[in-house]
């Protein structure tokens, strides 16, 4: 009723328009009184009733549910340090007066809610758009009985502060009070779970750092365990595409300039507004957002500060902290002690970051279920690189939200939580399907090892020659593609490898004769290289790949390690490793030695697959990936000899098991 009496008014209005205008104009000019009177006309109509539509439209935060409270409302809560961090509440639309539920807490620097533009206003007026700021998780987490909280982080979105770092000790120990404040509302149970994809799934797991009584359970999905060497610098090795493309997004996010956030994405800035204008304000606070976006003018910059970055035990820039005090990782007593059960979900081709959840599997004695499946960053989309790319997802996406929801449920509406084995739940590509697994490797897998041979051979049979090697000169040009498992990590886009047949003309491959019978991959591939180069460092890259009989080339996995950090370490690491243990410290570094002989251990994402009779097994050896990483070195074009013989054999480790 309220759109339909705006549309008769704006007709009205229209009508009156319709014949002053006409009056006005043909003093002037007389000969234009027919067609640009019918156009302005019919412009101003359609604008008017859009206006119109826009202004009367109605958002599903605005409901008042019969707990006599809005559906949607955003506060500052304030925090020790005087600083104030901005929040929403979704609470169910279904919320009884006397009804207590438990909260979802999701905190994020990519800012909490938007305020819609007037083109958003109307589209959501007409029915033809949904709410920006009520999420499908949003939506499923109400329907399921509990309420949301969206938080800022500090220096970001509409709270106050400055970031000298992301996941700082500060902005962690915020998710603390803002604990408290959640079990003082009265509408909360006073049990409180966090989750969230990416930053916000690292946001999820440091909930239990501050060790509220009242956080029993969190959902860290396709996080960083160890960010830098995950995602930032994996092997060493800076993510130039990514890191440089998040921190202009950061850069943009951080200072309300939602028009250069439309320019990374390729929308126009009239169109960005019209959509979205920008941060929403906290409910009655609209006059503090400039100030709280005036705190953040002195945030780091990201890439200004991992460009710089070549070690792993070097402070984060101005911040004097370092890998540890930001990571998962490095606050593992304090997880631990939290005794929160832990909900983890990652994808095989989401940057590197498979390893690392299996190390957190391994390591922390939380309470676990790990899956692993066949999926981008945040699962969207079915990447199994054997199957076709329009393939939905596995399961489907509410599905996904389902098992979510059903962990949640069992530790945050009861009192009484059962015990439960830690498990992972793990998706075999090119049809093996679901499996299960208490420990990793799975039982039945055996390390077996193939060596580079002559002529471009991969097989079992150790080296005899007692001098071979083969050389490779560096080919800059090669590339994995621009829709790959690191891209993916920047918008949650599908991962898609092309056919890699002509690019393997770019690179140093080792293929195995045609399999003479099925066989699976699940595990830790690890490539050990005895190389020389012409260079004193250098990034090497290691590909395992299917050749299947027509000749097509598919992806499986891949790693990389910079020469500068190749020493292994005898030290204890901080949590378990898959492969050989690099520290990526100063005291560890070492150039290269033109002409030496030097081993090389790169360890690849892990992986399970089948391949099939009759394909053939690839590594694929390169010096650079040019979508992607960093050029080292970034002025020379090395020559690298891998040798493979008696003394110096090269080869794969290969976690496999030969199916019947």
């Amino acid at each position: 009723m309220r759109i339909f009496l705006a549309v008769v008014a704006a007709l009205v209005l229209v009508v009156v328009l319709s014949w002053l205008l006409p009056r006005v104009f043909t003093l002037h000019i007389r000969g234009w009184r027919y067609v640009p009177f019918v156009t302005i006309n019919l412009l101003l109509s359609v604008a008017l009733v859009l206006a119109s539509v826009g202004m009367l439209a109605s958002y599903p935060g605005e409901e008042i549910i019969p707990a006599n409270l809005s559906r949607n409302s955003s506060y500052y809560i304030t925090m020790r340090d005087s600083i104030d961090i901005a929040v929403d509440v979704w609470l169910p639309a279904n919320l009884q007066p006397d009804q207590r539920v438990p909260t979802i807490i999701e905190a994020t620097r990519y800012v909490r809610a938007y305020q819609p533009g007037i083109g958003l206003n109307v589209l959501v007026g007409l029915n033809l758009s949904n709410d920006p700021n009520l999420s499908r998780e949003i939506r499923a987490f109400n329907e399921a009985g509990y309420a949301v909280l969206l938080m800022d982080s500090r220096g970001s979105g509409a709270s106050f502060g400055r970031r000298s770092v992301e996941w700082s000790p500060d902005e962690v120990a915020d998710f603390g009070e803002v604990a408290d404040w959640i079990v003082s509302q009265s509408w909360s149970n006073g049990k409180v779970g966090g989750w969230g994809i990416s930053y916000t799934g690292n946001t999820a797991e440091l909930l239990a750092v501050p060790n509220h009584p009242a956080v029993k359970a969190v959902a860290p999905l396709y996080s960083d365990f160890d960010p830098l060497a995950n995602l930032a610098m994996p092997g060493g090795v800076l993510n130039e595409g990514f890191i440089r493309q998040w921190s202009e997004g950061n850069n943009a996010t951080d200072q309300n300039d939602f028009c250069a956030i439309g320019e990374i994405n390729a929308v126009d800035c009239f169109l960005q507004n019209l959509l979205i204008t920008g941060i929403k304000p906290v409910d009655g606070e609209r006059h503090r957002l400039e100030a709280a976006v005036a705190d953040h003018h002195d945030n780091y910059d990201v890439f200004e500060a991992l460009s710089h970055m070549t070690y792993f035990d070097e402070p984060i820039q101005d911040s004097n902290l370092t890998r540890e005090d930001i990571s998962p990782f490095g606050l593992k007593e304090e997880i631990e002690s939290s005794g929160v059960a832990m909900y983890v979900r990652v994808g095989w081709l989401d940057a590197a970051t498979v390893n690392f959840a299996i190390s957190r599997y391994l390591t922390f004695s939380n309470r676990q279920v790990l899956e692993i499946g066949p999926w981008n960053h945040g699962g969207d989309h079915h990447i199994d690189p054997f199957l076709p790319a329009d393939t939905l997802p596995d399961p489907p996406v509410d599905q996904q939200l389902t098992q979510l929801i059903r962990f949640f449920d069992t530790f945050l509406k009861t009192d009484d939580p059962p015990e439960f084995q830690s498990y992972i739940r793990y998706y075999t590509m090119n049809g093996g399907g679901w499996q299960t697994a208490e420990v990793w490797p799975p039982t039945g897998i055996e390390d077996r090892l193939f060596y580079f041979a002559p002529d471009n051979m991969l097989t079992n049979t150790p080296p005899t020659d007692t001098n071979a090697s083969d050389q490779y000169t560096v080919d800059f040009s090669a590339t994995t593609g621009d829709a790959t498992r690191w891209d993916t990590q920047s918008d949650g886009s599908d991962v898609i490898y092309p056919d890699r047949s002509e690019e393997s003309t770019k690179l140093l491959t080792y293929t195995t004769e045609p399999l003479e019978t099925d066989v699976e991959f699940t595990g830790v591939p690890i490539v050990t290289l005895q190389v020389s180069s012409t260079a004193t460092d250098g990034a090497f890259y290691a590909y395992l790949e299917d050749v299947a009989p027509d000749g097509r080339v598919t992806y499986i996995t891949e790693g990389v390690m910079r020469g500068l950090h190749r020493k292994t370490s005898s030290e204890t690491p901080p949590y378990t490793v898959l492969g050989p243990y690099h520290t990526f410290h100063s005291d560890d570094s070492a150039p290269l030695v033109p002409g030496e002989v030097t081993q090389i251990d790169i360890t690849l994402s892990a992986t399970s697959v089948r391949l099939e009779e009759g394909h053939r097994i690839r590594i694929s050896i390169a010096g650079h990936d040019n979508s992607t990483f960093a050029r080292i070195p970034a002025d020379e074009t090395p020559t690298l000899t891998i040798h493979r013989d008696q003394t110096h054999a090269s080869f794969v480790t290969l976690p496999l098991k030969i199916l019947p």
